[in-house]
C-alpha cells in the first residue's frame, strides 16, 4: 500500500582497491572485553582508502566525527550473588559500568526498569546479573522448582544469540541456572523439557502468544515462580506490532496473577526519547528509565554518501542516480578486498540478495577464495540456513554480509570495522542501532550511509544536522486500537473467562470492544464472566507481526522443495505470476500464485531483468476526529477506508534499468479501515499559487509522494508503514485533497503523529522537493517507483509553489506539546473491529 522505492538492480563496473587484506581473529563474545589480537585499521584510513580514484570522494556530502569516550565503572550491589560477580569477572569484567549497576539496583528491589543506552553499552550484563542471582537463590530452594525468568527478543536469532551469552557466564554457576531457547525451531520432543526443567526461556512474544499463553496450565510451574520478564531490543516494539506485544504482555500478567505471580520487567532498548513512557504504555506498568550511558565508546567516523547521477533516464524522461544497492555492493567488495570485516545493512530482501550477489561476482575477479566469505542474511530463510549463516559470522569465517534488519536487534557480531547502511534505514533509533553493529569492542569503526534515489534519503545526505543533531524518536503505539484490542480479548477469555476486574488491565477501551465482541457471539456471557464460545483456537484470529494471514509458501515447482516464506501482505507485490524471486543468490520465476492456498509455485530461470509491482489506490473518509484550518485550507485527521489493488508488474533491464514492458494482474483488491492525516486547499489558495487546472493534479500528486517519502523523519515509521492517495476533487471533501495514511488496520500512530507534527513535516518536504537538483521531477523528490498511475502526472515546480502558499498559513507555534500525552490513546475508529 506504501508507495516504495525498490532497487533497479542496475550496476556498473568496478575495479576493487589493491590492498593487503588484514588478518583477523576470532572476536570475543563480550562486548566489554579487551579487543582481540590482530591489526584493525582506523575508520579514517579505511575511508580514505574507499575515495581513492573514480570521483569517489565527491560522494561524501558530509562526514561525521565521533570522538571516544571513557567508561565510568560502579560497584555491584550488594544483593548480586558473589558467584555472579566472580562468573562475571572469569569473562573478563572486573567491575560493571555505572548504568549496568544502577540497572542491577532497579531489579532487586522489584522495580520494573528500562535501559535505554548504547549500541555495545552491556545492556545484556544489565539484566542478566540480578536474572542469574534469582535463578541461583531458587535452585536452593527447599523443594519447589525456584524462582524463573522468560527472556522475549523479537528475533529468534537474537533468543539463540543470547542463550549462547547466558551459557558462557552462568558455566561457572553449575547446574542452577538452565537457559533453553522455545520457539518455532525448537523440537517437539525439546518443548516439554523446557516447560518441566528449564529457569530462564528464550522465546519471542509469538509464541508467548500462539504457544505458551493458550496452554498456560502446562506451563504452571514456570509461570508460579516467574520473577522477571526481560524484553530485549523493546524500541523495536513499535505502530501495530508494537501494540499486540503490549496486548500479549496483558495477557501474560493476568495469567501470572492467576498463579500468583507477579513478575518484574527489564527492558533494553537503543537511545530512545523518553524510554520510560513507551516502556509503561508497552507493559502496562510503571516502568523506571536508565538512559546516561557509562560505557566507553571507540571513535567513530560515520560518512553520508551519495551516489552520482548516471547518463540513464527513467520514467518521463528523469535523470537517474546510480542504485543504493550497486554503491553498497561495490563499498562491500571493496572493504571485504581490504580485509575489513563488515556488514551491508539494507531494507528488502531482494537488496540484501543483489548486495550480496553482486559482491562475489566482483571479488571471484581478484581472488577465487573471497566470494565464499561473502553472504546474505534475510527473513525467510530456512532455519538451517539462519544457523548456519550465524556461526560463520561468529566463527570470522565470513568477511562481508549483506544483511536485512534480522541482524540488526542485537546479534553480537563483536570484531566488525565497518557498516554499510543501505538507504536510511526509517528512523533515527534505528540508524544508529544500525552504526553500533561495528567497533563492539571498543575499537575505532566505520559507518557509511549510502543514500537511495528516495525524497528522504536526498534531504538527509545533504541535512547532516537532521541526523546528528537531533534526539531520536519516542516509539509509538497504540494498544487501544480495537482492530488490535479485539482478538487479544478473545485469546484471553480463552485463557481464562473474562471478568469485569479484568477489563481495567487491557484499557479504557476494553469495555467498549467487549460488547461489540458478545454481540457478534465471539464471546458468551456466563454469571459473571465472558467466554470463548468457538471450536477454533482464539489466538489463531490474529498475526501480531501485522501480517494480514499465514505467510506464502514459495515452493519450487519441479521438486516441491519449499525454498522460504513471504509475508502474505506482501504476496500479492512480490510474488504474484510472473515475479522474478531471488533466494540465496539464485533467481526464479513464479509461476502461480495460488492464494487460497497461500503457496507460489516458481521454477529457477535467469531472466535478464527484475520485476515492480504497480498498484491503484482509492479513499473514503468514514470520520472526521480533529480539524485544523490553516487560513481557508483545512489540515484533518480521522478514520477512513482504503482499497488497495495490485494491478500490473513491470519489467526492468538489469544492468540499465531500462523498462522492457508492463504485464496485467488480476489479483483481488484488498480493503483497510486505518487512520489518516489529510490536507485540503481551495480554489482561491490555488489561483495564489498560480496553478491552472492542468497543473493541479500534478502539483498534488508529487506533493503526496514527497511528503510519504518524509515522513519517516517525524514519526517512528517507514516507508512500508505509510500510503498515500492524492485527488484533485475528492467526493468526501469537494476539495483538492491529499491523504496519508497509516498501513495498518485500525491504524499505528504515525498518521497521528504527522497531523501533530504537519508544519515542520511539510515544510521539510518542501525543502527537499525545493533542494533537488533535477528539473522536472525525478526519483529523488517526487518520483515513486511504486506509483500505480506511473508517476503520472506530477508537477514539481507546481508543487513547491502549492506547498508554499500552503504552509503560509500553517501555525507558527507548532511544538512537540501540541502532540497528545503517551498515556492517553488516540480514539478508537467507529464500527465493530473487524469490519
Amino acid at each position: 500500500m506504501a508507495f516504495n522505492h525498490l532497487p533497479a538492480g542496475a550496476h556498473d563496473a568496478l575495479t576493487p582497491l589493491s590492498v593487503t587484506p588484514v588478518t583477523h581473529s576470532v572476536p570475543m563474545a563480550n562486548d566489554q572485553l579487551p579487543p582481540e589480537a590482530g591489526v584493525h585499521p582506523l575508520p579514517r584510513t579505511v575511508l580514505d582508502r574507499l575515495t581513492t580514484g573514480a570521483d569517489r570522494a565527491a560522494r561524501i556530502t558530509h562526514t561525521e566525527h565521533l570522538p571516544p569516550r571513557p567508561g565510568r565503572h560502579a560497584p555491584w550491589p550488594e544483593q548480586i550473588r558473589p558467584e555472579v560477580v566472580e562468573a562475571v569477572r572469569a569473562a573478563g569484567i572486573e567491575r560493571p559500568w555505572a548504568h549496568q549497576a544502577l540497572t542491577a539496583a532497579h531489579a532487586l528491589r522489584g522495580e520494573s526498569v528500562v535501559v535505554a543506552t548504547g549500541t555495545a553499552s552491556g545492556k545484556s550484563l544489565a539484566y542478566l546479573a540480578p536474572v542469574l542471582s534469582a535463578l541461583l537463590d531458587g535452585s536452593e530452594a527447599p523443594n519447589g522448582r525456584g524462582a524463573t525468568a522468560l527472556y522475549l527478543a523479537p528475533t529468534k536469532a537474537l533468543a539463540a544469540d543470547q542463550r549462547r551469552a547466558v551459557r558462557a557466564l552462568a558455566e561457572p554457576l553449575g547446574k542452577g541456572i538452565r537457559p533453553a531457547v522455545y520457539d518455532g525451531d525448537t523440537p517437539v520432543e525439546e518443548r516439554e523439557w523446557v516447560r518441566q526443567y528449564a529457569n530462564y526461556a528464550l522465546t519471542n512474544p509469538d509464541m508467548l502468544h500462539r504457544s505458551i499463553l493458550p496452554a498456560h496450565p502446562k506451563w504452571s510451574s514456570f509461570l508460579r515462580a516467574l520473577r522477571y520478564v526481560v524484553i530485549d531490543e523493546c524500541h523495536t516494539y513499535r505502530g501495530v506490532f508494537g501494540s499486540h506485544v503490549a496486548q500479549v504482555l496483558r495477557r501474560l500478567r493476568r495469567v501470572c496473577a492467576r498463579y500468583g505471580a507477579d513478575p518484574v520487567f527489564l527492558l533494553a532498548s537503543a537511545t530512545a526519547s523518553d524510554p520510560a513512557t513507551a516502556a509503561t504504555r508497552l507493559t502496562g506498568v510503571r516502568v523506571a528509565e536508565i538512559t546516561e550511558d557509562a560505557s566507553p565508546r571507540g571513535e567513530l567516523v560515520f560518512a553520508l554518501w551519495e551516489p552520482p547521477l548516471t547518463e540513464l533516464h527513467g520514467e518521463r524522461g528523469a535523470p537517474v542516480r546510480r542504485t543504493a544497492t550497486a554503491e553498497s555492493a561495490d563499498l562491500l567488495t571493496d572493504l571485504v578486498v581490504q580485509g575489513v570485516r563488515t556488514v551491508a545493512f539494507v531494507r528488502s530482501r531482494r537488496g540484501a540478495e543483489l548486495i550480496a550477489l553482486i559482491a562475489q561476482e566482483r571479488l571471484a575477479a581478484v581472488d577465487r577464495s573471497l566470494p565464499g566469505r561473502v553472504a546474505a542474511y534475510r527473513g525467510g530463510y530456512l532455519p538451517e540456513e539462519r544457523r548456519a549463516i550465524e556461526r560463520a559470522l561468529h566463527s570470522g569465517e565470513l568477511l562481508g554480509l549483506s544483511a536485512t534488519t534480522a541482524l540488526e536487534l542485537g546479534v553480537d557480531v563483536a570484531g566488525l570495522d565497518a557498516v554499510l547502511l543501505t538507504g536510511y534505514p526509517g528512523t533515527r533509533a534505528s540508524l544508529w542501532q544500525q552504526a553500533g553493529r561495528a567497533g563492539r569492542t571498543g575499537r575505532g569503526a566505520l559507518a557509511v550511509l549510502v543514500a537511495r534515489d528516495d525524497p528522504l534519503d536526498t534531504y538527509l545526505v545533504h541535512h547532516p544536522e537532521a541526523l546528528f543533531r537531533r534526539p531520536v524518536e519516542s516509539t509509538v503505539l497504540d494498544p487501544d486500537n480495537p482492530y488490535v484490542l479485539a482478538p487479544h480479548l478473545c485469546a484471553a477469555a480463552a485463557e481464562l473467562p473474562l471478568t469485569e476486574a479484568d477489563l481495567s488491565l487491557f484499557g479504557p477501551a476494553a469495555p467498549g470492544v467487549l460488547a461489540q465482541l458478545e454481540a457478534r457471539k465471539l464471546l458468551r456471557r456466563r454469571g459473571a464472566a465472558w467466554h470463548w464460545t468457538r471450536r477454533e483456537r482464539a489466538a489463531d484470529l490474529t498475526d501480531i507481526r501485522g501480517g494480514g494471514g499465514r505467510p506464502v509458501q514459495v515452493v519450487e515447482e519441479g521438486t516441491g522443495r519449499l525454498l522460504g516464506t513471504v509475508d502474505a501482505a506482501a504476496a500479492h507485490a512480490s510474488v504474484h505470476e510472473g515475479a522474478v524471486h531471488l533466494h540465496q543468490g539464485r533467481t526464479y520465476l513464479v509461476r502461480r500464485l495460488d492464494l487460497e492456498d497461500s503457496v507460489a509455485l516458481v521454477e529457477q530461470a535467469d531472466p535478464p531483468y527484475s520485476t515492480t509491482a504497480r498498484d491503484t489506490t482509492s479513499i473514503a473518509v468514514l470520520e472526521t476526529a480533529a480539524e485544523i484550518p490553516w487560513g481557508e485550507a483545512r489540515l484533518c485527521f480521522g478514520s477512513v477506508e482504503v482499497t488497495n489493488q495490485v494491478v500490473s508488474f513491470l519489467r526492468r533491464r538489469l544492468i540499465t534499468g531500462e523498462i522492457l514492458g508492463e504485464s496485467k494482474l488480476d489479483l483481488p483488491p484488498r480493503t483497510l479501515r486505518t487512520r489518516a492525516v489529510w490536507w485540503t486547499v481551495t480554489e482561491d489558495q490555488l489561483d495564489e499559487a498560480r496553478i491552472d487546472p492542468e497543473a493541479l493534479g500534478g502539483a498534488l500528486h508529487a506533493a503526496e509522494h514527497a511528503s510519504i517519502g518524509m515522513l519517516p523523519l517525524f514519526a517512528t515509521c517507514d516507508r512500508w508503514d505509510i500510503g498515500g492517495v492524492s485527488v484533485p476533487l475528492h467526493p468526501d471533501t469537494l476539495l483538492p485533497t491529499v491523504f496519508v495514511y497509516d498501513g495498518h488496520p485500525g491504524g499505528a500512530g504515525f498518521a497521528e503523529r504527522a497531523f501533530h507534527t504537519a508544519a515542520r513535516w511539510l515544510t521539510a518536504t518542501r525543502e527537499a522537493i525545493a533542494a533537488c537538483e533535477c528539473d522536472t521531477g525525478c526519483p529523488s523528490c517526487v518520483q515513486s517507483p511504486k506509483c500505480g498511475n506511473g508517476n503520472d502526472p506530477l508537477d514539481k515546480r507546481a508543487a513547491i509553489r502549492l506547498l508554499t502558499r500552503l504552509l503560509r498559513d500553517a501555525p507558527k507555534d507548532e511544538t512537540p506539546q501540541e502532540e497528545p500525552p503517551q498515556d492517553e490513546p488516540p480514539q478508537a475508529p467507529p464500527g465493530p473491529p473487524g469490519d
